[in-house]
């Protein structure tokens, strides 16, 4: 026998032997042409492949630090769904994490099948739609005095001469005097009006 039984490997490991036999099964163990276990490499592939919150304490402190950052995000990923998250900097769990990304996962995948549903839009889509339906808004507007003028003019001339006033008025004046107005009108809502999708 070139390497260690699986008796022998759950003494090394510290497991009992069924955790050594589904080990095995799952693969996460290197063994010999004998069958035999080879136990530094099998240690290897264990530390690699087992998920940490089922570590023994000895396993768990030789894990990197997690960043900051890292952690941040997983304690404000927590706080949006209402759930409890440490605070910054302190000390989230493994199993805060897992619970972070699985509630991440959803959302993403909630989102791609609105978007697949066509529930949702394209940002840059929507900008571009909004923005060209407000150009073809504020033309169609410089251009109505354009046609009003003339209409305007001979409505206020005929109710002049009813009421005993003989004034006539100008087409060209009242043109120019609504597209002051409304150039005035379209230039306070063109600062007033701000449209962000983000």
């Amino acid at each position: 026998m070139r390497g260690m039984s699986e008796r022998a490997y759950a003494a090394h490991a510290g497991l009992s032997r069924g955790a050594i036999q589904k080990a095995k099964t799952a693969g996460r163990l290197v063994l010999f042409d004998d069958g035999s276990i080879d136990a530094a490499a099998s240690d290897k592939k264990r530390a690699a492949t087992t998920d940490p919150s089922k570590q023994r304490d000895t396993a768990k402190a030789k894990l990197k630090p997690v960043p900051d950052a890292a952690l941040s995000a997983v304690g404000e990923t927590l706080r949006e769904q209402g759930l409890s998250a440490p605070a910054t900097g302190g000390n989230t769990t493994f199993l805060q994490a897992k619970t972070a990304n699985e509630v991440l996962k959803a959302q993403e995948r909630r989102l791609k099948l609105q978007k697949m549903k066509g529930e949702l839009v394209d940002a840059a889509r929507a900008t571009a739609l909004v923005f060209r339906l407000a150009r073809e808004e504020r033309d169609a507007w410089i251009n109505w005095p354009a046609r009003a003028a003339a209409l305007m003019a001979a409505e206020l001339s005929t109710a002049l001469s009813d009421a005993g006033q003989d004034v006539t008025l100008e087409t060209s004046l009242m043109q120019k005097i609504l597209e002051a107005h409304v150039r005035a009108q379209l230039s306070e809502l063109g600062q007033n009006v701000r449209f962000d999708l983000t």
